[in-house]
């Protein structure tokens, strides 16, 4: 058992580096689009094969890691390639989907109240993101309304889950049967916490499900050249964080 679980952990290890060399090798490409697009050479054709290509990229990686939860679920909730930064803003094992609409809003210097009579009349605003129309902004919005819902839903889901690890239930299972040493407590308390694990890996696929379909709307919503320049934004931010939270436990473990 213990080396099927070193196993796992490695397999999740190589998945999180892996993944992360590709971040960095899809944004050149995509940073390198948006300079194209910016000199007039703006090919939507390739945009959208562009986007479609790192989409899909997002699909594998969170397929791969619903098959390797499956087996070993505990690591994904703070993972050990991981900053304690990056831990630290955690929502069920990745970023909240929320945020990745949040995100919208900020590149696009989008302030609703400001802007209000402008979006009433059909017209566009700028702002880092490029110009984005009333009508972009308002199924953004709808989006963002539609996602915090289904995040609520999750996040109830996840703290029963969080309770049920101390509540009557595990807790029973894990009860010694006799006095002295019992190694059948232990095969109870194993089989207690699988059960568990399974359903803490069933809330993590639904989270990673709810990401993948938001960041789906997102650039659906967008234009393409919007689009690989958002995608580029939030992989640009993304190491951003990683080498902030690098800093910061470097500096707390000197």
């Amino acid at each position: 058992m213990a080396n099927s679980k070193n196993t796992d952990r490695k397999e999740q290890e190589y998945l999180h580096c892996s993944w992360m060399s590709l971040q960095h090798e899809e944004l050149t490409e995509l940073e390198h689009a948006v300079a194209q697009a910016k000199n007039g050479l703006k090919d939507e054709h390739k945009l959208r094969q562009l986007i479609q290509k790192t989409v899909n990229h997002f699909q594998d990686y969170t397929n791969n890691r619903t098959l390797l939860a499956r087996n070993d679920v505990s690591p994904f909730f703070a993972p050990a390639t991981c900053t304690t930064l990056e831990n630290s803003v955690l929502w069920i094992a990745g970023c909240r989907p929320s945020s990745f609409i949040r995100f919208t809003y900020a590149l696009s210097g989008m302030d609703v109240e400001s802007h209000i009579s402008d979006f009433l009349e059909g017209k566009r605003i700028g702002g880092d993101l490029g110009e984005l129309t009333g009508k972009q902004m308002s199924m953004i919005d709808e989006l963002h309304g539609k996602t915090i819902r289904e995040e609520r839903k999750l996040s109830t889901k996840l703290a029963s889950l969080q309770e049920d690890i101390v509540d009557q239930p595990l807790a029973g299972k894990m009860k010694k049967k006799g006095g002295g040493d019992n190694d059948d407590e232990y095969e109870n308390a194993d089989e207690a916490l699988e059960e568990h694990s399974q359903l803490m890996a069933g809330v993590m696929e639904e989270a990673d499900e709810l990401r993948m379909k938001t960041l789906k709307e997102i650039v659906n919503i967008l234009e393409p050249v919007q689009a690989v320049e958002y995608l580029a934004a939030a992989k640009r931010i993304r190491f951003c964080v990683q080498q902030w939270g690098k800093k910061r436990d470097h500096e707390h473990t000197d």
